[in-house]
C-alpha cells in the first residue's frame, strides 16, 4: 500500500509562496528524485515521523550530527539545564572553553607537528572553512587555495567554483552573484590526484596560501582517500610553503574521535569541524596550533566575529556530545553497525547480477553508487546513473527508509541504529534494488 503523503504536500505547497523552491537549503528539496519533499514533525534514535504519520528509518541523520541518534538523552538533559539559564548571552560563558577542552584533547596531532592548541567557534561549517582560510592567506602573505572538485566547503563565494578543463584552470563561478576575479583565486584539481596537486604547485609556488580538501569527500558521496593522499598532500604542502586545512566538518568526531586525521596519521595544519561538536545545534569550529590560531583578532589583526558563536545552547549539546564520545565502545559500535549494513546492502544487490553498484564506506558513512566503475573522485560519481538512484530512493521511501535524496551524499549511521533498523533496511533494499534494476 503506498504511503499517503497529502499532508507534506499541502505545507510544501504553503512552503513555496513563502521561501525559495519551499526549503531553507537546496538539500532538502526531493526535485533529484522527482518528489516532493516530506515534512517531518519528530524523531527519536533511528527513526523521523512526517505529519502524515509515516514512519523511517533515518540514514540522513540531519547530514551527520546525529552520532548518538535523535534526542539523545545525555544532550536534550544538557540542553534542558542550559535552557533555563538562557538562551543567548552574547558574552563569554564556561561551556565554551569546557568544549575546546574537549576538542583539543582529541586532536592532538602526530610526530612532530602540532595539531589542535587553539580553537575559534562559529556558527556553521561554511563560516568555519571561510575564517580558516582568511586566516592561512594572512600568516602566508599568499592568495590562492586549491581546493578539490566535487569536494563542498560552504558557500562562500570563493570556494563556489565548477571544474575547467584541466588542474591549472581557474575556477568559473559556479552561481550567478560569484565574481570571477573572487573565484580567480581558486585552482581546482581532482580529488585523489596528487600530481594534479604537484603541478599546481609547481606552476604557483610563490602563490598558494592553503590546500582546502576533505579527507574523506562527503559532498560527491563517501570517497575514501587513496593510501598515499592525504600523506602525500601533507608532504608538498611543506614542500611549498603551503598550508593543509582539513575541512572535517563532517568526518570530525565521526570517522574516528580524532576525525579523519586520526584515522589516516596526517596532521593538517589547520582543521575545520561543524556536525558533531555541537550535538545538533549550529555549531562550527576552526582550529589550529597557538602560533596560527593567536593571529586571530582580539590576539591577532585577522578579523572574524560572530554575536551568536559560542551560543550557551550549543556548547551545552557539544559538551554532552563530546563527553560520550570518549568512550571508545561508541566507534566499536559504530563499526560493527555499518559493516553489518554494507554486507547485507551487497548481499541484496548480489540478487540482480546485471545491476552495477559500487559501495563506499568509511566508519559510519556510506554511500551506494549506481556505478559500472569505483568511485574515486567527482568525475567517476558524475558518471552514476541517477535515474537508477532515484527509483532506489523512492522506493527505499515507500518502504520506511529515508535516504540523503541525491546520489552524491553520503549515509550516516547512528549508534541508535539497532539490529532491526538494519534489517528493516535491507528488507526495503531488496525491493529497491529491484526497483533500480528496471531501469535502463
Amino acid at each position: 500500500m503506498a504511503l499517503k503523503h497529502d499532508k507534506s504536500h499541502d505545507a510544501f505547497t504553503h512552503a513555496c509562496t513563502l521561501m525559495p523552491g519551499g526549503v531553507s537549503s537546496p538539500v532538502r528539496a526531493f526535485k533529484a528524485v522527482g518528489l516532493e519533499p516530506v515534512f517531518i514533525k519528530s524523531a527519536s534514535g533511528a527513526t523521523i515521523t512526517d505529519l502524515d504519520d509515516n514512519t523511517y528509518v533515518d540514514y540522513v541523520m540531519s547530514y551527520g550530527p546525529l552520532l548518538l541518534g535523535h534526542a539523545p538523552e545525555p544532550v536534550t538533559a544538557a540542553l534542558s539545564k542550559a535552557m533555563q539559564r538562557g538562551t543567548s548571552f552574547g558574552m563569554c560563558t564556561l561551556a565554551e572553553s569546557r568544549l575546546a577542552e574537549l576538542v583539543i584533547e582529541a586532536l592532538p596531532g602526530t610526530g612532530a607537528l602540532p595539531g589542535v592548541e587553539m580553537v575559534r567557534f562559529v556558527n556553521s561549517g561554511t563560516e568555519a572553512c571561510m575564517s580558516a582560510i582568511r586566516l592561512a592567506r594572512a600568516a602566508t602573505g599568499r592568495d590562492k587555495i586549491i581546493k578539490c572538485t566535487g569536494c563542498y566547503h560552504g558557500h562562500a563565494d570563493s570556494l563556489l567554483v565548477e571544474a575547467g578543463s584541466g588542474a591549472a584552470t581557474h575556477g568559473a563561478p559556479s552561481s550567478p552573484g560569484v565574481p570571477r576575479a573572487i573565484t580567480d583565486t581558486t585552482l581546482l584539481v581532482p580529488y585523489n590526484d596528487l600530481a594534479a596537486v604537484d603541478a599546481l604547485m609547481q606552476q604557483h609556488s610563490r602563490d598558494i596560501a592553503a590546500m582546502l580538501v576533505e579527507p574523506v569527500a562527503g559532498n560527491m558521496g563517501c570517497v575514501s582517500p587513496e593510501a598515499t593522499y592525504l600523506q602525500g598532500l601533507r608532504d608538498l604542502c611543506d614542500r611549498h610553503g603551503v598550508l593543509l586545512i582539513f575541512d572535517e566538518v563532517m568526518t570530525g568526531f565521526r570517522v574516528a574521535h580524532g576525525g579523519a586525521q586520526q584515522l589516516y596519521g596526517v596532521t593538517p595544519d589547520l582543521t575545520c569541524l561543524g556536525k558533531i561538536i555541537g550535538g545538533g545545534l549550529p555549531c562550527a569550529a576552526y582550529a589550529g596550533p597557538r602560533k596560527l590560531m593567536e593571529l586571530v583578532s582580539p590576539a591577532g589583526k585577522v578579523y572574524q566575529a560572530g554575536t551568536l558563536s559560542g551560543n550557551p545552547l550549543a556548547m551545552a549539546a557539544g559538551v554532552a556530545m563530546l563527553e560520550a564520545l570518549r568512550d571508545g565502545a561508541v566507534y566499536e559500535q559504530l563499526e560493527q553497525t555499518a559493516s553489518f549494513l554494507e554486507l547485507g546492502l551487497r548481499h541484496e544487490r548480489d540478487r540482480f547480477p546485471d545491476l552495477p553498484v559500487q559501495f563506499n564506506r568509511v566508519g559510519s558513512m556510506l554511500t551506494v553508487f549506481f556505478s559500472d566503475k569505483p568511485v574515486r573522485n567527482f568525475a567517476d560519481a558524475m558518471q552514476c546513473n541517477t535515474a537508477r538512484f532515484a527509483a532506489f530512493f523512492r522506493a527505499m521511501l515507500e518502504h520506511g527508509v529515508m535516504l540523503p535524496p541525491s546520489q552524491f551524499e553520503a549515509w550516516f549511521v547512528s549508534t541508535a541504529h539497532d539490529e532491526a533498523a538494519v534489517k528493516t533496511t535491507l528488507a526495503a533494499a531488496a525491493k529497491a534494488f529491484e526497483a533500480a534494476a528496471a531501469v535502463k
